[in-house]
């Protein structure tokens, strides 16, 4: 069983890729400091799994406590790095602690991948590197426009040090997994979405539907888009779960093309911000009360992905589509709001 290292392992994504490596065969340690996540959630992955994963507690900018993950885990096969701060309305009033924390954290692991020779990288990028894109979908070759956010920068930046890093190191192989809006559950409805604090459209959503708060603020109406809202594609977080496995698999069988290539994950279609409410209140029969507001600083009108090459080069498809992510997200907001 080969050895993989994810940070960010007890937040949203991480965790259901752990689960999903995990039943692939994949030996799994994780490095996450709870900044915006639980440490219940590794019970969960045990329950679901069978698996205990060990936990390091460090902040990843931290090279000296990072660097002893690496010398008590000297069988690690490749990296998958989630960690990061992630708001995009954050960033912009932060920008410092966004970069710091985005750029430090990706710097000291490929420092210590090339430290104890871990050849695999595979990096949790976004499809805010497209900017506002002039041609919709995207695909990997569309060209970038300026950042919307201080958080899309920090993964412009992030994938162009990992390009140099590439192409210094012809040893060590990367892959930049592009992802579109991630929602919903884990079947089991043992693990979802569980912010301390809820940013992301889909978890508002059941939020408000459960009682949590009182209405849900749509940031503008007068977009270019089918009813004025902003215009995303939304992707099961199963099915981007199992992109990753199926990322680092490629690598350590020695597949990839090139030694630092990017993919788009998405379901390749783009639902407006009201669609997705008016989905969410179909599978759960439940009416949404929500507001217009003005527009928010930072968001991109639209976009969606062409995620061909993610296909035909990782043998990868969603198979889930915007209804199964508010039904799965509806059934695990039922499932979180009793256990408090």
């Amino acid at each position: 069983m080969k050895k993989v290292l994810v940070s960010g392992g007890c937040g949203y994504i991480g965790s259901h890729t752990i689960v999903d490596l995990i039943n692939n065969g994949f030996k799994v340690v994780s490095v996450d400091n709870h900044i915006n996540s639980n440490s219940k959630v590794l019970k969960r992955i045990e329950k679901i799994t069978g698996k205990k994963v060990k936990n390091y507690k460090i902040d990843l900018c931290n090279e000296k406590k990072l660097q002893k993950v690496f010398l008590e885990n000297k069988d690690i096969v490749g990296i998958i790095h989630f960690a990061a701060l992630k708001s995009v309305g954050e960033s912009v009033e932060k920008p410092l602690w966004y970069f710091k924390n985005n750029l430090n954290s990706t710097l000291n692991l490929l420092q210590a991948a090339k430290t104890h020779k871990v050849r695999n990288f595979i990096f949790s990028s976004s499809c805010t590197v497209y900017g506002n894109a002039e041609k919709l979908p995207v695909t990997e070759e569309t060209p970038w426009l300026k950042a919307e956010s201080p958080y899309g920068l920090t993964k412009q930046m992030g994938e162009e040090i990992i390009e140099s890093f590439a192409k210094a190191n012809p040893k060590h192989n990367s892959i930049l997994l592009r992802y579109f809006n991630p929602g919903g559950a884990h079947d089991s409805k043992l693990m979802g979405e569980a912010p301390n604090v809820a940013l992301n459209l889909v978890p508002v959503i059941t939020e408000q539907a459960i009682g949590k708060r009182k209405s849900i603020m749509v940031f503008g109406d007068d977009y270019d888009t089918r009813d004025g809202s902003c215009v995303r594609d939304y992707i099961h977080v199963m099915d981007l779960a199992n992109a990753h496995t199926k990322a680092i698999q490629n690598l350590v069988k020695k597949k990839n093309k090139t030694n630092c290539e990017a993919y788009n994950l998405g379901i390749g279609e783009g639902a407006t911000v009201l669609e997705v409410i008016k989905a969410f209140e179909k599978v759960s029969g439940k009416k949404l009360n929500y507001k217009i507001g003005p527009r928010r600083e930072g968001d991109v009108v639209a976009i969606y992905s062409n995620y061909k090459k993610a296909k035909k080069q990782l043998k990868w498809k969603p198979k889930r589509n915007i209804e199964d992510i508010m039904l799965s997200a509806w059934e695990w907001e039922k499932v979180r709001s009793k256990k408090k």
